[in-house]
């Protein structure tokens, strides 16, 4: 396996403790965003006061996904009531909920003529329900306004709720994808108010609702986790009879933010592949810039298939 770069690592004065990397290494490098699919979607997005997490978030894929006409939609807001170190979008206290932007949402989706959709959302813990019947209402809208496209929700945790994360598996999405995002070592410090035994509860329920509907997980390296702990969280995603996973290098949003620990290499992400599809994972996709809904239509499509031939 290819090892880090030593030029890209800054060591300490006494040459015994591993410090942090000092720049980005060559292989990681993101195109600024143009073109008109991305003016036509950034324009629509605030035309109908709506949010994305490609936005929010700053992901780096935004001019890839954008330039072809596919966005996350953020929904209940732009503020989030979590503090994870790791994400970019602003904690604090949410306006309440907007029970027209399911319909809003939904009309950009049919606007745009889109077979697949994402839609995420802020953590919406002042409720007791965690905004779940917003989802709810905009899977059915979609349904309403443009069939034929398949819907992915990128859900919270809803601490666990099995009656929140009911409402949104009785509408059935084609994928139900919560992120695990780091190893159980490192949950208090990279995202203090979630539980490892939270998301692994709700990817278990999910599948147990509704066997048929995909479920998918995302992780993110360069945190502090071992190689090893990140297929130990595999193994355990992987008994809970998740699909798809995603891998990919956490970029630091700003200084403020949790710092990155070190670079992982093309040659480990392509390993974390491999042993995910021996473990049993019906899609993995790995690689630096990977994001939970990088590829996101290719993967519901080739699966879907497979489902119904089996």
């Amino acid at each position: 396996m290819t090892q880090i770069d030593l030029n890209s690592i800054e060591v300490n004065s006494d040459n015994t403790t591993p410090a942090r990397p000092r720049r980005r290494p060559d292989w990681i490098k993101v195109r600024a965003p143009h073109g008109e699919s991305y003016d036509f979607l950034k324009e629509l997005m605030r035309s109908k006061k709506l949010h994305t997490v490609c936005e929010e978030a700053m992901c780096p894929n935004i001019g890839e996904c954008w330039g072809s006409g596919t966005a996350t939609f953020l929904i209940m807001g732009d503020t989030c009531t979590r503090s994870c170190g790791f994400c970019d979008i602003k904690t604090g206290r949410p306006a309440p909920l907007d029970w027209e932007e399911p319909e809003r949402v939904a009309q950009a989706v049919r606007q745009m003529n889109l077979r697949h959709v994402v839609i995420t959302s802020v953590n919406r813990d002042e409720r007791k329900d965690g905004g779940a019947p917003i989802f709810a209402l905009l899977i059915q809208r979609i349904r309403e306004v443009q069939p034929g496209c398949s819907i992915e929700v990128l859900i919270p945790d809803f601490k666990g709720s099995e009656a929140a994360l009911k409402t949104v598996m009785d509408t059935r999405p084609e994928i139900l994808n919560h992120n695990v995002e780091t190893v159980p070592r490192l949950f208090r410090k990279v995202q203090p108010q979630d539980r490892y035994e939270w998301a692994m509860a709700t990817l278990g329920n999910a599948k147990r609702m509704e066997p048929d509907v995909l479920t998918k997980s995302g992780i993110m390296v360069g945190l502090g986790e071992t190689f090893d702990e990140v297929v130990e969280v595999m193994r355990d995603l992987v008994n809970l009879k998740v699909d798809i996973l995603t891998i990919g290098q956490y970029l630091q949003p700003s200084k403020k933010h949790l710092p990155i620990e070190r670079y992982y290499t093309p040659d480990e992400f392509a390993e974390f592949k491999r042993i995910g599809l021996e473990m049993g994972f019906r899609w993995v996709e790995s690689g630096p810039l990977v994001r939970s809904s990088y590829h996101a239509e290719q993967q519901v499509r080739a699966l879907s298939s497979i489902y119904r031939g089996s």
